[in-house]
């Protein structure tokens, strides 16, 4: 298999990292990719599709296939860039990625172009923005601080730590050798 992608995308497209076969493609390229993994390849089985976002560049767009007659895997990776994220719909190649593009679309902004049905699927009617998104400002964390949080300036010194407090009840010289 990698020597078939090799020849077709190019060495430098094409990587293994603890025996997992990626291929990284150009969005232009992403459906000939995902045909060329189903048709040619063998890679019949559409697993996932995901996007991740990597800021300041974009969003990858990730797909994993697999050949269930040689139990291979293949990832399958495009980038699009943050200011206007879309990609051609993989619908077309392989049935399996609808419901994974929708979710794609409402978690971190994608545009999957050519998809039949691009609404929202998991989030409330009018929820606005993608939450899966690094920039997206959670409104939990503006009402109430993480937990843990420190201000600057605070530190831990001069409390006292767990190991050194006793249990209530349990006197000063327990445990200790006189």
């Amino acid at each position: 298999m990698k020597d078939a992608l090799t020849s077709r995308y190019g060495e430098q497209r094409v990587s293994e990292s603890f025996g997992q076969l990626t291929v990284d493609v150009e969005p232009g390229s992403w459906l000939d990719l995902l045909g060329y993994a189903r048709d040619e390849l063998g890679c019949a089985f559409f697993d996932w599709l995901t996007g991740v976002d990597d800021p300041p560049e974009g969003f990858s767009v990730v797909a994993h296939v697999f050949n269930p007659d040689t139990r291979e895997h293949l990832l399958l990776r495009t980038a699009v860039p943050l200011a206007d994220p879309r990609l051609a719909s993989a619908v077309g190649v392989f049935r399996g990625a609808d419901w994974h593009e929708r979710e794609t679309f409402e978690m971190f902004g994608v545009i999957f172009e050519g998809h039949p049905h691009l609404v929202p699927l998991l989030l409330p009617d009018g929820f606005e923005g993608h939450p899966l998104r690094k920039d997206f400002v959670l409104a939990a964390r503006v009402a109430k601080a993480w937990p843990g949080a420190k201000e600057p300036g605070e530190s831990d010194h001069g409390s006292p730590s767990r190991r050194k407090t006793l249990p209530p009840g349990v006197p000063a010289d327990w445990g200790r050798d006189a």
